[in-house]
Order: C-alpha cells, then sequence, then structure tokens
C-alpha cells in the first residue's frame, strides 16, 4: 500500500500533467481555427470541383445503367423527389439581382427540373393506368 503522502506528490504531478495537456489543447484549437479561417477565405480551386463534377457523372451512368427493368419506376419517382430538391436550388441560385452566370445557370436548372419532374408526373399516370382494370 502507497503512502499517502506519495500518492499527493503523484496527484500533484498528473494535475500539472493535465494542466499541460489543456495548453497544448487550447494552442492546437486556435490553431485549428486559424487555418480553418483561412481555408474558407482561400476558396476551393476550380479544377477541384470539376473533378467533383466528373466523378459525380461517372457514378450517375453507371448506376442509372446498372438498375433492371424492374426497378426503373421505382428509380424515377427517386429522380423526380430529387429533382423538386433542385429545383429548389436552383431559385435559390435564379434569384438575386443583376445577370450573371449564377443567375443563368439557375435559371437553366429550373427549366430542366421542372422538366423532369413533369415528364416524371406523365410517365407515372401512364404507368398507373396500365394497372388499372379494363372498363
Amino acid at each position: 500500500m502507497a503512502d499517502p503522502a506519495s500518492l499527493g506528490q503523484r496527484a500533484g504531478e498528473l494535475a500539472g500533467e493535465a494542466g499541460a495537456l489543456a495548453r497544448n489543447l487550447d494552442a492546437l484549437s486556435q490553431q485549428l481555427a486559424l487555418s480553418t479561417q483561412q481555408a474558407a477565405h482561400a476558396g476551393t480551386p476550380f479544377v477541384f470541383e470539376l473533378t467533383i463534377f466528373a466523378l459525380a457523372v461517372f457514378v450517375g451512368y453507371y448506376v442509372v445503367w446498372r438498375v433492371t427493368p424492374a426497378l426503373h419506376s421505382p428509380l424515377m419517382s427517386v429522380t423526380n423527389a430529387i429533382s423538386s430538391v433542385i429545383i429548389v436550388g436552383a431559385l435559390i441560385a435564379a434569384g438575386p439581382f443583376g445577370l450573371g452566370f449564377a443567375k443563368l445557370m439557375g435559371f437553366v436548372a429550373v427549366i430542366l427540373a421542372a422538366v423532369n419532374i413533369f415528364g416524371g408526373f406523365i410517365v407515372t399516370q401512364r404507368m398507373l393506368q396500365m394497372f388499372q382494370r379494363k372498363k
């Protein structure tokens, strides 16, 4: 069994080490906050954004072309739901005053998403008519 004096001394040492760790953690958090602010002001490079877009195109292509015919209709209904979210984002992009590239692309996105949504409703209506009983 250890004596109380050595336990008190060890507790003091551990408290000192905990204080040093807390100071180091505070310094690291300040460095992280500074680097995050610098990264936010630097912006993302165009090549990075273009790479993400190209990868999304490839993934989308391979996912859609591997769908079996039995799953085509549920996939189309999910696509229509996604288009409704896209149209909200496109309206936000097309909203600012002035004429710029973002506003033009937002307008094009609104048109394309609207065509996709209404086309999906037409396809769904025809599909449901196929399953109705003949009169």
